[in-house]
This record gives C-alpha cells, sequence and structure tokens, in this order.
C-alpha cells in the first residue's frame, strides 16, 4: 500500500463509546516520520475533559462487560487476532512510518502483538476459583475470581501495538474495560487496534483510547475512585510517580519500567551463537527495547574474539529509512533519543573507551532523520555512564570479568532487574548463572526473550506484575472469599 493513502485513512480521532471523535475544541498535535523529521499526520489531542468523558464511557460499560459470557469475550479476542493478520503488512508499515523502525521488526511485533489476543481469547474461559472445607469443618469456603474494574493503560512509544495488546487482551478477557493513553509519538498504531476491536465486535464503550500531548491530562484520572486497576510501560521515574498517586485510592498496579540487562558471555560460550544473538538482543529496533542487551560482561579469557565477531556483524548492518529495502535498523525515535545516546558514547570515549566500529554515518541518508550508527565500544572504564545507564540506541558496550562472582556481582549492581541473556555451553553453568542474576526474565544462549505464553516482567525497581503468561489476566482480576454454613 502507498504509505501516504495508509496515512490518510488511518483514524487519528479519540475512540470513545465506539466512535472516532474529535477532542475537545478540536485541539491535534503532530506525528513525526523519524526518517526525515516530517509530518506524517496530526492527532486529536485529547484534553482532561476528553479523558473523563472517556473514563465516564468505560464505567457505563463496566458492568455489562463484566457479565458477558466468558466464551463471547473470547471469541470477540480471536476475531481482533484473526484481523490482526489478515492486516499484517499494513499495520507493519503504519508502525514503521511513525516509529521509523524497520519494516522487518515492525512485522515481527506485529505478530507478537497479535498472539496475546489469541493467547488471552483462550485464558478468557479459564479463570479458576475454589471450593472447600474450613479446617474447622464449620463452613464451606469458596473463592471467586471477579474482574477488578475499569482500568487506566498508558503505554510507550517503542512497540505501539504489543505493549497496549498486552494490557488490553487480558483486561478484556477478564471483564474489564479499559481507557489507553499511547505515547504521543507513537499514536496511529493504537488508534488503527481499536478500529480492528470495533470491527471484531467488542462493544461501545468497552475500550476508549486518548492520544494526548500532555500526559498528564489522562494521569489525572488517577484522582478518580472508579479507576480501579493503573497500568503502565515507561520510565522508571515516571512510573513510581504515577503508581504513588494511584495509591491515594488503593488501585491495583502493575508497571514495567526501566532495564539494563546484561549480557554475560561465560568462557565455555559459543562464541558465533553469542555474536549472532546481538542482532535481536541488541539491534531490535535499534536498540530501543526495554530489555535489550545493555552491558555486556564478556569472559576475559574470549573477549577480544568475542568483540571482533561483534564488531564485524555490526558493521555489517544496513541503517537507512525503516521503509528502504534491506533495511536493518532504522533511526532513533527523535533528537532526544540521539541526543541521549550520543552523551553516553561520548561520556565513555573522553574516560577512555575504544570505539572499534561507529562515528561516521554513511552517506545518502535523509536529511532530518533521527540516525544513530551501530556502535561498538570496549576498554570501557568502571565510571563509565554507558555502564550503568539504559541506552536504548544501537551501542554495544563490552566490559569483562574473571570470575562467575565479578560476573555475577557486576550484573547485579544495578537498581534494574528485567531482562538477562547469559551464554555458556555447559548447561548446569548456564543455569546457575542464570538463577544467581536479579532479573524477572533471563534468555539461555538466544537474543530473543519474550513469548506472550510467558510471563512478562521484572523484579526490584524494573516494576510490579507480569504481562503474559498464566498470570497475565490475574493483574486483572480480584479474588472474592465467600463463606457459606456447613
Amino acid at each position: 500500500m502507498d504509505p501516504r493513502e495508509l496515512i490518510d485513512k488511518a483514524p487519528k480521532g479519540l475512540f470513545i463509546d465506539g466512535e472516532f471523535v474529535d477532542a475537545e475544541g478540536g485541539e491535534t498535535f503532530e506525528v513525526f516520520d523519524p526518517a526525515d523529521g516530517s509530518v506524517l499526520t496530526e492527532v486529536a489531542a485529547g484534553s482532561e475533559a476528553d479523558a473523563r468523558r472517556a473514563l465516564d464511557s468505560i464505567c457505563a460499560a463496566q458492568d455489562s462487560w463484566a457479565a458477558t459470557a466468558p466464551r463471547e469475550r473470547s471469541e470477540i479476542l480471536r476475531r481482533a487476532f484473526e484481523l490482526l493478520g489478515e492486516r499484517s503488512e499494513e499495520l507493519a508499515l503504519l508502525q514503521t512510518l511513525e516509529l521509523g523502525r524497520a519494516l522487518k521488526d515492525s512485522a515481527a511485533e506485529v505478530g507478537y502483538g497479535a498472539e496475546f489476543f489469541r493467547w488471552f481469547a483462550e485464558e478468557a474461559v479459564r479463570p479458576r476459583g475454589e471450593y472447600r472445607v474450613s479446617p474447622d469443618g464449620s463452613s464451606r469456603i469458596l473463592v471467586a475470581e471477579q474482574p477488578v474494574g475499569p482500568c487506566l493503560a498508558i503505554t510507550p512509544w517503542n512497540f505501539p501495538l504489543a505493549m497496549g495488546a498486552r494490557k488490553i487482551a487480558p483486561a478484556l478477557a477478564a471483564g474489564c474495560t479499559m481507557l489507553v493513553k499511547p505515547a504521543s509519538k507513537t499514536p496511529l498504531t493504537m488508534l488503527y487496534l481499536a478500529q480492528v476491536l470495533k470491527e471484531a465486535g467488542l462493544p461501545d464503550g468497552v475500550l476508549a483510547v486518548v492520544p494526548a500531548k500532555k500526559a498528564s491530562n489522562v494521569s489525572a484520572l488517577l484522582d478518580d475512585a472508579r479507576v480501579r486497576k493503573f497500568t503502565f510501560t515507561g520510565s522508571t521515574s515516571v512510573g513510581q510517580q504515577l503508581a504513588a498517586k494511584a495509591a491515594g485510592h488503593s488501585m491495583k498496579v502493575s508497571l514495567e519500567l526501566g532495564g539494563n540487562a546484561p549480557y554475560i558471555v561465560a568462557e565455555d560460550a559459543d562464541l558465533d551463537t553469542a555474536a549472532q544473538a546481538v542482532a535481536v538482543a541488541k539491534m531490535r529496533g535499534a536498540g530501543q527495547v526495554c530489555i535489550a542487551a545493555n552491558r555486556f560482561l564478556v569472559h576475559e579469557s574470549v573477549a577480544e574474539e568475542f568483540t571482533a565477531k561483534v564488531a564485524e556483524l555490526m558493521g555489517s548492518l544496513k541503517i537507512g529509512p525503516g521503509t528502504g529495502a534491506g533495511v536493518d535498523y532504522g533511526p532513533l525515535s527523535g533528537t532526544d533519543q540521539v541526543e541521549t545516546v550520543s552523551g553516553l558514547v561520548d561520556d565513555a570515549l573522553d574516560k577512555g573507551a575504544r570505539r572499534l566500529v561507529g562515528g561516521e554515518l554513511p552517506e545518502g541518508l535523509p536529511e532530518g532523520g533521527y540516525y544513530y550508527p551501530a556502535t561498538v565500544l570496549t576498554d570501557l572504564p568502571a565510571d563509565a555512564e554507558i555502564l550503568h545507564n539504559e541506552i536504548f540506541g544501537p551501542v554495544v558496550a563490552v566490559d569483562t570479568f574473571a570470575t562467575d562472582e565479578e560476573a555475577v556481582e557486576k550484573a547485579n549492581s544495578t537498581p534494574f532487574g528485567l531482562a538477562a541473556y547469559v551464554f555458556s555451553e555447559n548447561l548446569t553453568h548456564a543455569l546457575a548463572l542464570a538463577e544467581r542474576v536479579e532479573a524477572g526474565m533471563v534468555a539461555l544462549n538466544k537474543g530473543g526473550l519474550s513469548d506472550p505464553a510467558a510471563p512478562f516482567g521484572g523484579v526490584k525497581e524494573s516494576g510490579l506484575g507480569r504481562e503474559g503468561g498464566f498470570q497475565g489476566i490475574h493483574e486483572y482480576l480480584e479474588e472474592k472469599f465467600i463463606s457459606v454454613p456447613r
């Protein structure tokens, strides 16, 4: 499909009560193409009044949606999965246009995001309860699982479909209504998803989508006691602040916050496997992924060989507009992201690090785009900021260790604990390292990690709760104890 035609037909209004409507006063904000910095389109900019109108709509729909038969909810989610599959090429292109990501990565995300609707379509009919006799024999204990109620979700820009899908799908499966605020950088994908869910048969009012230029226009709803669940993916500081506000009404909260993932390459690792896995663990989405490998901790005996292999890989990757033929990675999300990555690299170089790959962009890239070259750094000093901060860009920073104890100490020397990667050909060794690393998720001898059928989430300051897997639907259910005389 022609990109301009796709942008023109994509929904751009607030999605409230099953309709796309203008914002209060007709306010809009611009969405930019990261490939060249041009304006793609304008989208309705929701005000606080718009957000409260949307909250009214999902609250009004809550009781009827909770009473809807689980099988009916399941079939709507299944139909959404099928529609996303039918429109995968169109949706992948839309994502690439507003996010800048290589088209192959966008296509992968569409498949990944759609799977949450299939998974939770199956989970919708499986909530479990309890029926047992009390220990003293005087009563029967009944435990029922019921939807928590209206939910508020705030999603990030880097996975505009999947981050929303893994919140929306379990909420709907559980019988909860939801209001979603997508990131202002990438609102088009979420509005497209709202259209798909409407076509799949979702009743009016069950889902609302309110893009906003000011996130506070929507997060202000945390002062409303009708919101019973808040789910957020984004920066640690913002998530913690909003969770503290949600605590004012004792809302159920789940958070997926910052990551600083270690990538441990042990002495007994298959170095070809470990190096090739960088293409996914680091370079998917140009490194703008919450679970992206951040700190490459490599045994000193294999560090030179591993780094040479990674440098060869990184140097071979093609940068360009995400829609370009053969492009491996596209631009970053904005000038702010380019400045962040540049600052971390420059700090490391100023303190004595060596740059093996990177430094210059190839000729022929569109002017105005937010590009940063694939970069490999080594000989990093201990005080380099890049070892202690999430990069969110296409940079491999290699540090070394001499013993497992040192590797684990370095891996855990962060307040974050979202994801980790461990490479060792000895499974016992690999599992021992995985068990000691403080992270909610660990990939062994592979660069891919996420799976809709598995629980996604972190420990320490990387968040609360889990999304996906059997656990995901329970974030949207409350257990009710009913005592019955015997």
